[in-house]
C-alpha cells in the first residue's frame, strides 16, 4: 500500500460507567457473569451516530480540520434499517456534499473492512483523504452473560497520503459462516451460541490464523512487531490467543474487557487507538478485528508520530462517572418503559423541514452580519444589532466547532428526564452570539455561571409515528 495509511484518529468513550458488581447485586446470581471491572454505557442521548460524530470531530481536530473527500461509517447498530448514516454525520461533521460516503454493518469486522476499502480507494484513485468512523451500541439480554460483557464506544481514522503517522502495509483476511453472534430482523438483543463453542472454535482460531498468515505473507516473525491488538470477550482466552500467536505479554496490547467492555465493530479501532498513543517510530503494529473471520493489518508507525498530539485515549478513559443505578441503565436503553414528557407524545417530525433546514439543524449555521460581524443563531435576514439594522447582508456561521461560557442556567425538576435533573441554559459563544442549549454529560453542582463548554453532537427524540430519529446540539463542561 506504499505510504497510503492514517494521518489522525480520535475516540470517543461514554462517559457513564456501570460497575458489574452493580448488575450482580441488581440480578443476583444472573447479573455480572462474575467479572471484574465496569463497561462503558452510552447517556440516554447517544447513540452508534452521535458515538461516530464525537470521534469523528476529534479526529478531524486532530488533523487541523483537513476535510476528507470520504466518509464510511461502520457499525451493526445504525439508527436505520435503511437510510444512511454516514449522510447524516456528514451533515453533523460539516463536510461538501460532494462527498462520497457509505456505511458498513452486519459484522462485527466491519470496522476494520471499512479501513481497508478506505485505503483500496485512496490506492486507486477515487479519493485522496478518507474518514472511517466506527461505533457499536449492542444490547445484551437483562441478567444475561452479554449484559455484563458488551460496552459502548467509537473511533475514527483519517487516511491519506500526506503527514502519514502510520503507514498501512498489507492486510490478511479470513471469512467463515461460524453460528456465534447474531442479530435477526426483530432482534433488540444480541444471541448467542455457548460462550466455550465461541471462545474455542471462534476467537481462540480465527485471529491467530488471520495474524500468523499475515506474517508468513510480508516474511515476518513474532518478534518483529511490537504490539498487536484484537477483541475478546474473555480476558483469559484474550491471553491465550497471544500465547497461540506466539507473543510476548509485553506484546499484546492490553484489553478493553475490565475498562470499557466488548464495543463491537469499535473495539478493534479503539485498540489500535490505544496503541498508537503509545507507539515509537518504527514500530510495527498489528490489529486484528473478529467477527464472520478475522481481518489483520500491518502498519508501521512513522516519524510524524512525534509530532502528533497523542493521549487522547487515556483522557477518554479518565473522564468518566459512575452509573450507579441499574434501573437507570435499563431506562437509558429503553428497556425499562418510563414516562418522560407531558403529553407523553410528540409532535410528528415535519420531514420537509428537516431537509430544508437540514444545515441549520445538524451543522448548527447561523449568520454573521458582514457589515457589524453580529453572529445570529439561527439565520436570520435582518441584524439584530440595534445600530445596524442591515438587511440581507448575511453570511454563514458554524457554530458547532465554536466553544463558549455560561451566562445563566437551570435545573428543572419537574420535567422527566432519563438523566434528571433536565439541564438548559443560556450560552454565550465565544466570539458573540447567544443561544439556549441543553446540558449533558454533566451534574448541576458542575455547572457555574462562566463556566466553559463546548457543544456535542446528540440524539434528541424519537418520532415513532414516522421512524424519525432526531439530532440537535447540546453542551458539555470543557473538562
Amino acid at each position: 500500500m506504499g505510504d497510503i495509511g492514517i494521518t489522525s484518529y480520535g475516540v470517543h468513550i461514554p462517559r457513564y460507567r456501570l460497575n458489574r458488581k452493580t448488575l450482580s447485586a441488581a440480578m443476583g446470581w444472573a447479573g455480572g457473569g462474575g467479572l471484574p471491572g465496569e463497561k462503558a454505557v452510552a447517556n440516554h442521548d447517544e447513540d452508534s451516530i452521535s458515538m461516530a460524530v464525537s470521534a469523528g470531530r476529534s479526529c478531524l481536530k486532530a488533523s487541523g480540520q483537513t476535510k476528507p473527500d470520504g466518509l464510511y461509517f461502520a457499525s451493526t447498530t445504525p439508527p436505520y434499517k435503511e437510510k444512511g448514516s454516514s449522510a447524516i454525520m456528514a451533515a453533523a461533521l460539516d463536510l461538501s456534499t460532494n462527498i462520497r460516503t457509505s456505511d458498513f454493518t452486519d459484522t462485527l469486522k466491519a470496522g476494520t473492512s471499512a479501513i481497508l476499502a478506505a485505503a483500496d480507494a485512496i490506492k486507486g484513485g477515487a479519493a485522496k483523504n478518507v474518514m472511517v468512523c466506527a461505533a457499536d451500541c449492542r444490547m445484551g439480554k437483562p441478567a444475561g452473560s452479554l449484559e455484563s460483557i458488551l460496552g459502548d464506544g467509537g473511533a475514527a481514522f483519517a487516511l491519506g497520503d500526506q503527514g502519514v503517522i502510520a503507514t498501512l502495509d498489507g492486510s490478511y483476511s479470513v471469512s467463515y459462516d461460524f453460528p456465534d453472534y447474531r442479530r435477526a430482523e426483530e432482534d433488540k438483543y444480541v444471541r448467542s451460541v455457548e460462550d466455550r463453542f465461541i471462545r474455542e472454535e471462534g476467537y481462540l482460531k480465527f485471529i491467530p490464523e488471520a495474524v500468523t498468515s499475515l506474517l508468513k505473507k510480508y516474511k515476518l516473525e513474532v518478534k518483529d512487531i511490537a504490539k498487536v491488538a484484537y477483541p475478546c470477550m474473555n480476558v483469559r482466552e484474550y491471553a491465550n490467543i497471544g500465547k497461540k500467536i506466539g507473543l510476548q505479554p509485553a506484546q499484546i496490547q492490553e484489553p478493553l474487557m475490565p475498562a470499557i467492555g466488548e464495543a463491537g465493530v469499535a473495539s478493534p479501532l479503539m485498540l489500535l487507538v490505544a496503541m498508537l498513543d503509545e507507539a515509537k517510530p518504527g514500530d510495527k503494529l498489528i490489529v486484528a478485528s473478529y467477527g464472520n473471520g478475522s481481518e489483520a493489518i500491518l502498519l508501521t508507525v512513522t516519524g510524524e508520530i512525534s509530532k502528533y498530539q497523542r493521549g487522547v485515549f487515556k483522557a477518554a478513559l479518565a473522564d468518566k462517572k459512575e452509573l450507579t443505578s441499574y434501573e437507570r441503565y435499563l431506562a437509558f436503553r429503553g428497556v425499562l418503559p418510563v414516562e418522560t414528557s407531558f403529553p407523553p407524545d410528540i409532535a410528528n417530525t415535519q420531514l420537509v423541514m428537516t431537509w430544508r433546514e437540514r444545515k441549520t439543524v445538524l451543522g448548527l449555521y447561523g449568520s454573521v452580519c458582514k457589515k457589524c460581524g453580529t453572529p445570529q443563531y439561527p439565520a436570520q435576514r435582518i441584524c439584530v444589532n440595534p445600530a445596524c439594522n442591515a438587511t440581507d447582508e448575511m453570511e454563514e456561521m458554524r457554530f458547532a466547532d465554536k466553544t463558549g461560557k455560561v451566562f445563566t442556567y437551570t435545573a428543572d425538576y419537574a420535567s422527566p428526564s432519563l438523566d434528571a435533573p433536565l439541564m438548559f441554559g443560556i450560552i454565550d459563544f465565544d466570539g458573540g452570539g447567544r443561544m439556549v442549549f441543553e446540558f449533558t454529560d454533566t451534574e448541576f453542582d458542575s455547572i457555574k455561571i462562566g463556566t466553559p463548554v463546548k457543544m456535542v453532537f446528540r440524539r434528541k427524540y424519537y418520532d415513532a409515528i414516522r421512524g424519525i430519529v432526531g439530532y440537535f446540539w447540546k453542551v458539555s463542561p470543557i473538562k
